[in-house]
């Protein structure tokens, strides 16, 4: 059986700014923006390419405390130039190695490596991710309901085509275009 996730509920003081943030600042798309009377308003959004929702609620004690989301993206220096240029404040690249947070982009570029975050008017916390191309679905890598057997072949799949990901990456540069079919 899935479970799928597919609505995260983001405590705002203010509906109409957190609105503002994210169709304009943020590129994600309004999905619905109903009333019924003073005290009920759901506002929903949607990432571009994402299967889950976000919908704004009014919470004073709340707001700003959901960090952490991530969105996961093919080109990450891309996705950052987008959103600085929309107007909102992004950080610069980091990523993990054996000290910690370090600045700047993974120096291999591997899937789900390489960082950035950003945060709405309130302090809900964004993380960017990169995940190339080549790696399209992590369900290719854990299917619904994988035993452990499943899962360490899994992920030995993954460890098999990470070496991959550099040379696609180069391949992509060259060509314009990656090999996945459309």
């Amino acid at each position: 059986m899935d479970f799928k996730l597919e609505l995260v509920i983001l405590p705002v003081t203010d509906i109409d700014r957190a609105k503002d943030f994210y169709q304009d600042k943020a590129g994600f798309g309004l999905d619905v923006d109903h009333r019924a009377g003073e005290d009920f308003r759901i506002v929903q959004f949607t990432p571009p390419g994402s299967a889950c929702s976000i919908t704004l609620m009014r919470n004073e004690a709340a707001a700003g405390s959901v960090q952490g989301l991530h969105l996961v993206v093919t080109d990450i220096e891309a996705a950052r130039a987008e959103l600085a240029g929309r107007g909102a404040e992004v950080s610069d690249f980091f990523h993990f190695g054996a000290a910690g947070q370090q600045p700047g982009l993974h120096p291999e570029r591997g899937a789900y490596e390489s960082f950035f975050s950003f945060a709405d008017p309130d302090g809900n916390g964004w993380m960017v991710q990169e995940r190339p191309a080549i790696l399209k679905s992590r369900a290719t890598f854990y299917p619904s309901g994988a035993s452990d057997t499943r899962t360490k072949a899994a992920e030995a799949r993954y460890r098999a085509l990470r070496p991959v990901t550099p040379c696609h990456r180069r391949v992509t540069q060259r060509t314009g275009r990656g090999n996945d079919p459309k």
